[in-house]
Order: structure tokens, then sequence, then C-alpha cells
């Protein structure tokens, strides 16, 4: 498994970053404190709070393209 630290402040940012982690056939989750969802859900994702960092856990050993396509939304 696979952690690094995100931002998705703006609603363009979640339209572009579901479409995204879509392609991945392996589980990814977004956590934010306790809460927990799957990253591929548009109103998981918008249940969060937004304005903090959020904490993406890909689930799989092989996920560097992941980490290349997701390299905007990194902090």
């Amino acid at each position: 498994m696979k952690s690094v630290t995100i931002s998705l402040r703006m609603a363009e940012d979640v339209k572009e970053f579901v479409p995204i982690v879509e392609k991945y056939a392996f589980d990814i989750d977004l956590r934010s404190g306790r809460f927990v969802v799957n990253a591929k859900s548009i109103l998981g994702i918008f249940s969060l709070d937004l304005s903090k960092p959020i904490v993406l856990e890909a689930h799989s050993e092989n996920c560097d393209a992941l980490i290349a396509d997701l390299k905007k939304f990194i902090i």
C-alpha cells in the first residue's frame, strides 16, 4: 500500500481527479480524520472536508503510474 497527501480544494479538482483514479483496477481510498471513502466515488469525496489535506491510500504495490497521474494534486 502506498499513501500520499493530496489536496482537492474545488469541485473542478474532484471532477478531474475521479476519472484518473477510475482507470486503475486496484482499490483507492481517501482518508480525512476518521472518515474513509472510496476515491472513485464523487459523492464520497464531497462528504469529506475538502478544506483540509486528504490522505490517498492506494492498495497496490505497483502504483507509480497512479502517483504520476496525480502529481497535480499531491502536496
